[in-house]
């Protein structure tokens, strides 16, 4: 049961992440003056707190926008902050942040290959869909 559980994981985010989002990278950047206090101009948040969005498919982006704006994925604060987004809204500001170039982390140098390993192939054992599964 959990080879299926996860197997559906994986397959779920490979069909989500093939929608395509026609946002107005423009439009966008002018749209994301209230996401700049967490994620930072271009997306490269320097608060280890808030993820990096820079350079991330603009699918994913759209997808996370949806789903806090629903309920469907919750965090009070995004909450509040999708609230009053149109739908074009959200694809806009995918389309912005998608289109940034995601600056280096700090990883610690220790975790990096089991990181990978997860990114690539997730875990089966402890139900942990592969990364790239989602995320591209």
């Amino acid at each position: 049961m959990r080879n299926i559980a996860f197997t559906l994981t994986m397959l779920l985010g490979l069909v989500t992440s093939a929608q395509a989002t026609e946002g107005d990278i423009d439009a966008g950047k002018q749209k994301s003056a209230t996401c700049v206090a967490c994620h930072s101009v271009d997306g490269n948040s320097a608060i280890s707190m808030y993820p990096k969005i820079a350079g991330q498919h603009s699918e994913y982006i759209y997808k996370q926008l949806k789903e806090f704006k629903s309920g469907d994925r919750k965090d009070p604060v995004m909450a509040g902050m999708v609230a009053a987004l149109s739908d074009q809204d959200m694809k806009d500001l995918a389309a912005y942040f998608s289109s940034q170039t995601m600056s280096a982390g700090e990883t610690p140098e220790d975790v990096v290959e089991a990181g990978e390993l997860l990114y690539r192939g997730g875990d089966m054992e402890r139900g942990i869909p592969a990364c790239i599964a989602c995320h591209g």
